[in-house]
């Protein structure tokens, strides 16, 4: 992937008072930069129409991360933690971060990073038990990376912790800058995987699946835990086709390493009003993800499939995963 150079910069005063910030300021001295005064709230991007989403997603956003709350999380982790950034230059068309941040979903870095970590060590280190921390909920950490270098920093200064695990979940294949740290042990990392057709017409800008493979198993050969999400599944004409492709692939190229001991995850794609707007303003070419047949309300403006569509989706796709992969545990169904 290229290197991510945005098209603007808008950023609050006070990240000159960080490392992180002075190295990005400095990083990006050529780029236009404009001071706001709260990364949560910058009226020119709210004011912009959904067809702008696209070059909206080409600024990038610093500011310092004033939420710290760990939330309660009884999947993979433990809690799930605010850390380093939220948003992202990919295209998701499903992407759920859109619910809550409309078309403002772009990329925002934070810079108090020592801050945030060395809550989650304090927490970690407080524990009776060992503890994993999802520090990935609100963005994707290996593309981030690219940018600020802070997966790096994280895995290599988590290895200060006595005990507990940090988890984040990628779709995305640069993973040469991870890939020689100390802490490795203390990092279970979760490849997001879809069949090839969905990635290239619903994952925009993301890594193709053949490069999401190759990670994982260079991953799991540098030492590191590791887990396959398939996320989200999305019901689309020959989906069952698909999906059972996708498992197969899985099964003829994940290295021998990968199988012994990697774990699934598997997540139904929610949709909204919000995500049928901007995709269709934003994105007028791409497949219609919406689809009244299959799908029914959930809250306001929100959509899930129904119960019945969603039940045998998670007995094709179980019976998928048991036929190929018998030895490995399916954590749960979302």
């Amino acid at each position: 992937m290229k290197e991510f150079v945005p098209d603007a910069i808008f950023y609050e005063k006070n990240i000159e008072n960080y490392e992180l910030g002075k190295m990005l300021l400095e990083k990006y001295r050529e780029v236009p930069k404009f001071l706001i005064e709260n990364h949560n709230n910058i009226e020119e991007m709210r004011k912009k129409e959904n067809k702008e989403f696209p070059k909206m997603k080409r600024n990038l956003i610093i500011g310092v991360r004033k939420t710290h709350k760990f939330v309660p999380n009884n999947k993979i982790s433990n809690y799930l933690v605010p850390y380093t950034s939220s948003g992202c230059i990919a295209m998701c068309l499903y992407c759920y971060l859109v619910c809550n941040y409309n078309k403002c979903a772009y990329l925002r870095i934070f810079v108090n990073r020592e801050e945030m970590l060395e809550k989650i060590i304090k927490n970690a280190n407080e524990s009776k038990e060992e503890l994993v921390f999802e520090i990935g909920s609100n963005s994707d950490l290996i593309l981030e990376n690219m940018i600020t270098g802070n997966l790096k920093w994280t895995i290599e200064n988590f290895s200060r912790a006595e005990k507990g695990y940090i988890t984040f979940p990628t779709k995305f294949d640069m993973v040469d800058d991870i890939l020689d740290l100390k802490g490795k042990d203390k990092v279970i990392i979760r490849m997001s995987v879809n069949p090839k057709e969905i990635i290239q017409k619903v994952e925009i800008g993301t890594s193709q699946l053949e490069n999401r493979v190759q990670a994982i198993n260079r991953l799991k050969e540098a030492g590191y835990k590791v887990g396959i999400l398939i996320a989200p599944v999305i019901f689309v004409e020959n989906w069952e086709k698909l999906y059972d492709e996708l498992i197969k692939y899985l099964l003829e190229n994940l290295s021998e390493q990968v199988k012994k001991e990697v774990f699934f995850e598997v997540i139904f794609m929610s949709y909204s009003f919000v995500h049928r707007k901007i995709n269709e303003e934003a994105f007028p070419n791409a497949i219609n993800l919406y689809d009244e047949n299959l799908m029914t309300g959930r809250g306001k403006g929100k959509y899930t499939y129904k119960q019945e569509e969603r039940k045998k989706g998670e007995e094709y796709i179980g019976k998928l995963l048991k036929q190929y992969f018998p030895n490995n545990e399916i954590k749960y169904f979302s």
